[in-house]
């Protein structure tokens, strides 16, 4: 799940590097409505942008789902092990403390 994760974030910087770039040249354009490499570029940076947007949506959608599928795991596991879970929480909050009292 987490190689998943890594590989949607690093695709969703490489998308918003590239838009990132396109809007740059937009910047950079004439912007005279009547130049064509201006609406070319425009045109350019709309489509990516809208693209950016829909692959933002699905993954953030995936991200919910499989966030919310583990908390659910998670959940039935406490439940079926209570001990255990004690055990995992007391180990957690006391590593947790440790780390802060070191500071």
């Amino acid at each position: 799940m987490m190689n998943g994760t890594r590989s949607r974030a690093a695709d969703l910087e490489d998308d918003l590097e590239m838009l990132s770039y396109t809007l740059e040249e937009v910047l950079r354009a004439s912007g005279d409505p009547a130049d064509q490499r201006y609406i070319e570029i425009r045109d350019r940076a709309a489509e990516a942008l809208a693209q950016i947007r829909a692959r933002l949506e699905r993954t953030s959608d995936a991200l919910y789902y499989q966030t919310k599928k583990a908390v659910y795991r998670t959940d039935d596991y406490v439940h079926q092990n209570p001990w255990r879970g004690i055990g995992v929480g007391a180990s957690l909050g006391l590593v947790v403390g440790l780390l802060l009292a070191r500071r």
